[in-house]
């Protein structure tokens, strides 16, 4: 199962229903990613509640002043049947700079930017514009 991209679809769907948050079963990857999207703003806050089991976390979405979602499209990249690598210098610039690529690196999950910008490659997990 594909748990990256039900967490990209769930947001996806909120962000269609006009819904202020989504709850999502907590992951590692998940959270790192939800860090990624509240440091650039395209959500306002997530966080973590722990149960007995797996944990839970709580997405709050973020949306413009007319009321569109900030995430206008949210894509996978790299799957469970075919992993997308790329090196530090092939980061792709998404939208001329407007959009957000999302890559897990040795260093843990991180922006393209950050990961030009430490000259690291990594796996790219999503886009975001």
């Amino acid at each position: 199962m594909d748990t990256i991209g039900d967490f990209l679809t769930r947001i996806r769907n909120a962000h269609a229903a006009g819904h202020e948050k989504v709850d999502i079963p907590a992951s590692n990857v998940r959270q790192g990613i939800a860090q990624v999207l509240q440091e650039t703003s395209y959500i306002n806050s997530f966080k973590v509640v722990k149960d007995g089991k797996q944990g839970m976390m709580r997405v709050y979405l973020s949306y413009e002043a007319g009321g569109k979602p900030k995430i206008h499209k949210i894509q996978r990249y790299s799957k469970p049947s075919r992993r997308y690598y790329v090196k530090a210098k092939e980061i792709p610039n998404i939208r001329e700079g407007y959009g957000l690529s999302i890559l897990s690196t040795s260093k843990g999950i991180m922006s393209g930017g950050k990961a030009k910008e430490s000259n690291l490659g990594g796996e790219l997990l999503c886009v975001v514009w």
